[in-house]
């Protein structure tokens, strides 16, 4: 019994030292414009972090449209820190400097204050809290919840509601009352990865040992909220980061390649729309697109 114990915690500490795992990653920039539900372009390629092209570049998420937040980690530092990127003057700024390790910035509601997981070490443990911080960086900023501190990912649902990834064994998705603390329970064994649909649903995705991974829509508002999760479609074989396009549709990348799912057809068949090894682009993960569809990835 006690050796079942310590194997149980000790796998759940190393899944949650494993949330946030800096390796060597680039993130490339380009226009995307959609002429129809199968044909794309995307052009004006701009390679981000050619500043620190050996180094960990990951998380992007757009401030607004021509304002970027990365998690930045050069050879040499101890841990990630947030950099805001002025895409239209080609400028870069350091906003944190700290002991610990800051991963996923998103902007909030208010356009004020932007989010940030954090990865703090203590004498016997690592605790991983979501923070939030004024974007003016007049002061330190303050973790949102009270009451627990497991977030390995999330994304705001709206200003009082955010969906979180809880690292556990099994990890669980579940939407957090920043309000409250109160936490409402969705799936568990989950992507990384979770987005609003234009009708409002929650969008993830659902792992599985033996089945493929399914991408699926959650209702979270008013008697609706009690409802199962519905499947969307199948993900591309593998991947579990998305963006979703202003029609509702979803591009996910995988290798050198990006693929676009419309829901709405008869067979909700993911297509190719690209192929980036001309710009020596492997290994697509985590992606983000700006209101004026600018897309940006990160790639080996």
């Amino acid at each position: 019994m006690q050796k079942t114990l310590f194997v149980i915690l000790f796998l759940a500490c190393v899944s949650a030292l494993s949330a946030q795992i800096t390796q060597k990653s680039n993130v490339y920039l380009f226009d995307l414009n959609q002429y129809d539900d199968t044909t794309f372009q995307l052009s004006k390629p701009r390679y981000l972090t050619a500043f620190n092209a050996n180094g960990y570049n990951n998380h992007p998420a757009f401030f607004n449209e021509d304002t970027l937040l990365l998690s930045v980690q050069m050879p040499g530092d101890q841990q990630p820190e947030l950099y805001l990127f002025d895409l239209r003057n080609n400028a870069k700024t350091r906003v944190t400097q700290t002991t610990a390790g800051e991963y996923s910035p998103f902007s909030m509601e208010d356009g004020f204050r932007f989010s940030a997981v954090r990865q703090e070490y203590g004498r016997a443990d690592t605790t991983l809290r979501l923070w939030e911080f004024p974007i003016d960086r007049l002061n330190d900023g303050r973790p949102v919840f009270k009451y627990f501190d497991n977030i390995g990912y999330y994304y705001w649902i709206n200003s009082g509601l955010v969906a979180v990834f809880l690292v556990g064994n099994p990890n669980q998705l579940a939407i957090a009352d920043t309000r409250t603390d109160k936490l409402t329970p969705v799936a568990t064994n989950v992507g990384r990865c979770f987005r609003t649909l234009p009708n409002g649903n929650l969008a993830f995705v659902q792992k599985s040992t033996y089945e493929s991974w399914k991408l699926r829509q959650k209702k979270w508002y008013g008697s609706a909220a009690n409802e199962q999760p519905e499947d969307i479609a199948d993900t591309v074989s593998g991947a579990e980061d998305f963006v979703v396009l202003p029609d509702g549709s979803f591009i996910m990348g995988k290798g050198t390649r990006l693929f676009h799912l419309n829901p709405k057809s008869k067979d909700r068949t993911w297509r190719e729309i690209a192929d980036l090894r001309f710009y020596s682009i492997n290994n697509i993960s985590r992606l983000a697109l700006s209101n004026d569809m600018k897309l940006v990835l990160v790639a080996d």
